[in-house]
């Protein structure tokens, strides 16, 4: 199968190429010309390299008139922490990945996997479901929606679209500013790691099984929204107080430190029958053992003094 993946430098888009080499895909990889492919430098040499902004996918159309990928999988977006919930980024990207799917159904593409997130929901409802109302509150979960809901009007011929609302992620190459690679990094220089009471309850999944998730909804009869998470509630203080004891230093772990930001929702958790029964999905990583993974990581990286992970912002 050629497998067209955008954002294939990013946090989870160099998960899905490694996953996609292992399943014997032919992997077209867009990335940025001058971009960090630090994440990808592992399998750099089994993925074929396409050079290009997905935000100017006209000038994509020869590469991709011979490429003629079976699948994309689409996970290029405007991500840097703490700017891309407002950033109008976004407003440029609903009309890219619409151009990008109209010009892949006329070349023949059969399937198109796009990324969404969880916030797209009105979070307030208790375990979100794909029928959960949606009421994005962000310019980022909006953009998404409105993405979404333009790719299932339009016309596109055999292509079938699939919409995979992701909920917290963690992991290897994860962005330093992000909450568990933060933790992990003052615990690692011996400082204190400032949180909330930690009270919010969240849906926490390794990386590694977002990847294999978006592999099976490729090959699976889904069409339209269908979440990604693990489905098992945890609360951020369960979260930060188990890397404090898998590293052990929770004398350092800070509960209660940091006030709550302003609307942060108190649950948010995945229904996830749908990809349980129509893709066959299940996690393998449990929380403690995820954790563990990206302490690893992180271990790893400080102990051959790797340079700082990747910052990229269109992932």
């Amino acid at each position: 199968m050629k497998v067209l993946v955008t954002g294939a430098a990013g946090f989870v888009g160099s998960h899905v190429a490694r996953r996609l080499v292992r399943e014997g895909c032919d992997v077209c990889a867009l990335v940025r010309s001058g971009g960090d492919l630090s994440r990808i430098s592992d399998v750099q040499s089994q993925l074929q390299l396409l050079y290009g902004d997905v935000r100017s996918p006209q000038n994509l159309e020869q590469s991709l008139r011979s490429l003629k990928p079976d699948l994309c999988i689409h996970l290029a977006w405007y991500a840097n922490p703490g700017e891309y919930l407002h950033a109008r980024e976004n407003v440029d990207l609903i009309g890219a990945t619409v151009r990008l799917a109209t010009m892949l159904a006329d070349l023949g593409c059969h399937r198109f996997v796009g990324v969404g997130t969880c916030f797209e929901y009105a979070t307030e409802v208790g375990y979100l479901s794909e029928s959960t109302p949606l009421q994005p509150k962000f310019l980022y979960s909006a953009a998404k929606a409105a993405t979404f809901m333009i790719l299932s009007s339009l016309p596109l011929g055999d292509m079938t679209i699939a919409w995979a609302r992701l909920f917290y992620l963690f992991g290897p190459q994860e962005n330093e500013r992000r909450l568990v690679p933060s933790v992990i990094r003052s615990l690692s220089k011996g400082q204190e790691a400032n949180c909330t009471l930690g009270e919010q309850i969240r849906d926490f999944l390794h990386v590694e099984d977002v990847a294999s998730a978006l592999w099976a909804i490729a090959q699976s009869p889904i069409v339209g929204p269908v979440n990604v998470g693990s489905g098992s509630p945890v609360s951020v203080a369960t979260l930060v107080t188990a890397i404090g004891e898998i590293m052990g230093r929770s004398d350092l772990i800070r509960l209660g430190a940091l006030p709550y930001a302003k609307g942060d929702p108190p649950f948010v958790c995945a229904n996830t029958s749908r990809l349980q029964r129509e893709a066959a999905w299940r996690p393998s990583f449990g929380l403690f053992d995820g954790l563990k993974s990206a302490i690893e990581w992180w271990r790893a990286g400080a102990a051959s003094s790797s340079p700082e992970p990747p910052r990229s912002s269109l992932v």
